[in-house]
């Protein structure tokens, strides 16, 4: 059984950072590219950031470009998101994910 289980999340002020982890069982994590996507209160599911399985290379949305980072530790089965630079509007629902199944997520809530 597939299982991706977040962590991490928390309320942080503007300015300050967060890491956020995800634990992937059931599937050879290595094969997989993975991805965190977020949704925000009241809007739709939004694309964050991706790391692919083989080449290892990252990409990310404009929005959190320069301030985030993905990474995975592949023996550990283990993804990462080092959130820094946080903003109110980075306040969402984040969750891993691969192209077929998502997590529960970890709330991320930007506030002074």
């Amino acid at each position: 059984e597939v299982q991706l289980v977040e962590s991490g999340g928390g309320l942080v002020q503007p300015g300050g950072s967060l890491k956020l982890s995800c634990a992937a069982s059931g599937f050879t994590f290595s094969n997989y590219d993975m991805k965190w996507l977020r949704q925000a209160p009241g809007k739709g599911l939004e694309w964050v950031s991706t790391v692919w399985s083989v080449s290892g290379s990252t990409s990310y949305a404009d929005s959190v470009k320069g301030r985030f980072t993905i990474s995975r530790d592949n023996p550990k089965s283990m993804l990462y998101l080092q959130m820094n630079s946080l903003k109110p509007e980075d306040t969402a629902m984040y969750y891993c994910a691969t192209d077929n199944y998502r997590g529960q997520g970890t709330q991320v809530t930007v506030s002074s």
